[in-house]
């Protein structure tokens, strides 16, 4: 690598974390939209359809939109068009607050989040692309590691700042507030993610098919040759799936069973992020010492007892304690997920079997929140906490068997 591509790769990496801290302002804003959801008297339907509404989305078009962005040669400008448009939709989200009311204002903010879910899909293959091809083979922990450190400092302060507040101005003029202001990091994110300078990408030559038939028995063969893709990819889904049915039940938990403020649910969350800072420093340290299989290991297990223990004592100082466990073991899943998918990935194919792992979690985000919501209604909020819990235990159970299939 010449001084000038050094430079540029440097630069990159100062892209990549000040974007990051738009994203991070923005993404305050999303632990409380099912909350503002349920403060506006949506069921546990509705607010399940926040989180499998993505899903749906992604399931039908993530892998068109993989092999769309496997054949552009600049990926960078698709990223940040992609994540304006999402936090754009917090802006709306803000004036529907301030406009409307009741079942008007649950049903305008599920069409706008609807509607958010066709620039969600393209972003997140298009952030996998761009961050892998920023960091390189040997950067993602530190890549990652510091963009989301930087994240969770940044989500921690203005966190910090939100909740002193938000209980402090009439309902729903604050949420109106939170959204609108918030939303503004989206201006950030685009001006220095675009600035982000990647070499040109060559598409790979496609392989003439005769019929379309014939073109999906190449794409399938092509999957089928990538073993260690396959096996990662599909414990993967099992782990997701269970974060995935428990994301509409917390909050829906701590608004009903444990009677939590606003301030509240913002400390819980504030609490999380701020031990995650930690994770970010900790967990590339272990894997640089002990290697990424035991961080993998660790993390799956660790994140099993959130769910399990705040069914168990539904008391917000303690549920303060087990958020703060669960985020240092959060930050380790996030850098470890990324890096060992990347690890199975081809590199001239990054987008399109990225976009089958997206594919892989969209099938989680469309099934596993309604089933986590048909589990409240059965058999209550704390049971469907204790059932993400034991799926959480089967995934590090997969992880745990050995994979003697080779990784790219």
């Amino acid at each position: 690598m010449n001084i000038e591509e050094q430079e540029i790769q440097k630069r990159n990496f100062h892209y990549v974390q000040i974007d990051g801290v738009g994203v991070s302002i923005a993404n305050v804003a999303a632990p409380f939209l099912p909350v503002l959801l349920t403060r506006l008297g949506a069921t546990n339907f509705q607010v399940g359809l926040l989180t499998s509404m993505p899903g749906v989305t992604g399931l039908v078009l993530a892998i068109i939109v993989g092999r769309f962005l496997q054949s552009r040669r600049e990926i960078v400008p698709w990223y940040s068009l992609a994540r304006l448009l999402v936090i754009a939709c917090y802006t709306l989200t803000g004036i529907v607050a301030f406009t409307l009311s009741g079942q008007y204002a649950i049903a305008a903010i599920l069409v706008i989040w609807g509607l958010a879910t066709l620039p969600q899909t393209g972003l997140a293959v298009a952030f996998s692309v761009v961050m892998n091809a920023v960091a390189g083979p040997e950067g993602r922990y530190a890549l990652l590691s510091r963009r989301w450190a930087i994240f969770g400092l940044t989500g921690f302060t203005v966190t910090f700042l939100i909740t002193r507040v938000i209980d402090q101005i009439e309902f729903p003029t604050n949420y109106g507030l939170m959204f609108l202001g918030l939303s503004l990091g989206g201006l950030i994110s685009y001006y220095f993610s675009r600035k982000i300078q990647l070499p040109p990408q060559t598409p790979p030559v496609a392989v003439q098919s005769s019929s379309a038939l014939e073109s999906a028995r190449n794409y399938f063969a092509l999957i089928r040759s990538e073993q260690a893709f396959q096996s990662f990819a599909l414990k993967k889904f099992v782990y997701v799936s269970a974060i995935a049915l428990s994301q509409p039940i917390l909050p829906l938990f701590f608004v009903r069973e444990v009677h939590a403020t606003d301030s509240q649910i913002g400390t819980i969350n504030m609490t999380m992020t701020l031990v995650m800072l930690v994770g970010y420093f900790l967990w590339p340290w272990m894997s640089r010492k002990h290697g990424g299989r035991l961080v993998l290991l660790a993390t799956t297990l660790g994140m099993a007892f959130y769910p399990a223990l705040t069914a168990a004592t539904p008391q917000v100082h303690l549920i303060v304690i087990y958020a703060g466990i669960a985020g240092l073991f959060q930050a380790g899943l996030d850098l470890v997920f990324f890096d060992e998918l990347m690890k199975t990935v081809p590199a001239e194919y990054s987008a399109t079997f990225v976009s089958i792992s997206q594919s892989l979690q969209y099938v989680s985000a469309i099934i596993a929140p309604t089933i986590g919501t048909w589990l409240a209604d059965s058999i209550g909020l704390g049971g469907a906490l204790w059932v993400s819990a034991g799926l959480r235990v089967l995934g590090f159970l997969l992880f745990l068997m050995p994979d003697k299939r080779k990784i790219n």
